[in-house]
């Protein structure tokens, strides 16, 4: 996908991998099987708890950065829906992949107590 998007104008016959809609479908089939062994979010949940979990968290915020920009990008310059529909299922995934490492890790999850 960063392929597609940092190719520039007259690149046109430079063939780059895409992303494609199976893709999405892994990471929402990744996605169900990781929440099939987590308890259903009843709150929200605060960052933390394990090194690794903050990592993922880490990831997940980069990531939607990633999707804002590219969002404010498409406003200008023709981009392909299905790397933005990636961008979100990612972001997602790194969500429910801290969820599953903090159980795995058995360090709890951080519930947010307004």
């Amino acid at each position: 996908m960063e392929s597609q998007l940092a190719k520039g104008p007259g690149s046109e016959k430079t063939v780059l991998p895409e992303v494609k809609q199976g893709d999405i479908e892994i990471l929402e089939n990744e996605i169900d099987k990781m929440e099939d062994n987590l308890p259903p979010l009843s709150s929200f949940i605060l960052p933390g708890g394990h090194t690794v979990v903050s990592y993922c968290h880490i990831a997940r915020t980069v990531c939607r950065r990633a999707e804002r920009l590219i969002i404010k990008i498409a406003e200008k310059f023709r981009i392909a829906p299905v790397n933005i529909q990636y961008l979100n299922r990612l972001s997602d995934y790194l969500f429910v992949l801290s969820r599953k490492v903090a159980k795995d890790l058995n360090t709890g999850e951080i519930v947010w107590k307004p």
